[in-house]
């Protein structure tokens, strides 16, 4: 029976000292868990988050807006015939200068010379009855009528010959301005009519600029106001002064065509030409600028964070002109407000933010 007993005993000790080693090891986990132990929080409360500011001061800014426009010649026509007939002259030189009233082509005149001179000697004959008639009336050889009648046939033909110089005219072209001729388009002999087109004459000594600007802007546009433009081609920035604009908005393209005199003259402006156009509107000293960066996209509305009382709070914008780096707002902040630049993916409405070391507050 003491055989038995001792070892009983010994299990029975090594069972205790088991359940005493895990109670004191579950008291010690239960100490960590608890506030104030090894492992405790503060409180499960967040630090505030540390960012950037930006404190908004009125800037001085040219408002600027950059637009398409197209080079015109400041005169430009085609070149038709006013009568039908047999071209036998033409003194169309491509691409070369002429003077106003310079002669470009001439249509066969042979039967209206013909009957110019048929009335001119008619004329003669008129005029001398005329001088008899005139005799005869102041010795009553004959009546006042006849005389009349005979005044009226010199009258009638003098007409017939005006009629006919006239026509005789319009068998000659000419040049309408001084300006450039293009490529014609016929060759001496051809039959032509009022449709056809010998070629075109431009102005290109003095170009026009014609752009469209957005109707915000139209009532900003004034009569000699100066622009600016480049081409493709060339390096150089050209100016132009407005001459006028249209009377009304576009309905479907809701702009404001403005045509401007160029002051330029260039071999690289020609007619036609694609232009880059910039305008400055005018001068704006107490413009909110705010970098791009710090706007974030809310839908078709935009949004901003302002740091206040050690909390960032959303404010919604409204923006304006904006440049590579900066964007003007047109409502939602002032100037003294404090802008948060950094960290706007995890920032919150009324999270707890401070202030950086780095942070710029210009």
């Amino acid at each position: 029976m003491k055989l038995i007993r001792k070892p009983l005993r010994l299990l029975l000790t090594g069972i205790g000292i088991i359940i005493f080693s895990s109670c004191g090891s579950s008291d010690k986990k239960g100490d960590a868990s608890k506030p104030g132990g090894a492992q405790s929080g503060q409180g499960g409360q967040q630090p505030p988050m540390a960012v950037d500011i930006f404190v908004i001061k009125p800037t001085l800014i040219n408002e600027k807006i950059e637009v398409s426009g197209s080079l015109e010649a400041n005169e430009t026509t085609e070149i038709h015939p006013e009568i039908s007939g047999r071209l036998v002259q033409l003194n169309i030189a491509e691409g070369k200068f002429v003077k106003k009233g310079s002669l470009l082509a001439k249509i066969y005149d042979g039967d209206l010379q013909a009957q110019l001179k048929k009335f001119q000697v008619q004329l003669d004959i008129a005029k001398t009855n005329e001088e008899r008639s005139a005799q005869l009336l102041k010795i009553q050889g004959i009546s006042k009528s006849d005389y009349d009648a005979s005044l009226l046939n010199v009258n009638n033909i003098k007409a017939d010959i005006d009629i006919t110089n006239a026509n005789i005219t319009k068998t000659e072209i000419r040049a309408p301005f001084d300006g450039r001729l293009g490529l014609k388009n016929i060759s001496p002999g051809a039959f032509i009519t009022p449709l056809t087109v010998l070629s075109t004459i431009s102005q290109v000594d003095k170009l026009k600029l014609q752009f469209s600007v957005p109707e915000k802007y139209g009532a900003e546009i004034r009569n000699g106001q100066p622009v600016s433009f480049t081409v493709n081609g060339s390096e150089k920035t050209f100016t132009a002064n407005v001459l006028a604009t249209e009377t009304t908005i576009g309905q479907n393209t809701r702009s404001l065509t403005v045509r401007a005199i160029v002051q330029n003259t260039d071999p690289a402006l020609i007619p036609g030409t694609f232009a880059n156009v910039q305008l400055i509107l005018g001068n704006n000293p107490n413009a909110i600028m705010i970098p791009n960066s710090s706007v974030i996209p809310q839908g078709r509305k935009k949004q901003v964070f302002v740091f206040k009382d050690s909390k960032a709070l959303p404010m919604e914008i409204t923006t304006g002109v904006r440049d590579s780096a900066n964007v003007q707002v047109l409502a939602g902040l002032v100037a003294g407000d404090t802008l948060i630049t950094s960290g706007l993916l995890f920032l919150r409405p009324g999270i707890d933010v401070k202030t950086s070391q780095g942070s710029s507050k210009q």
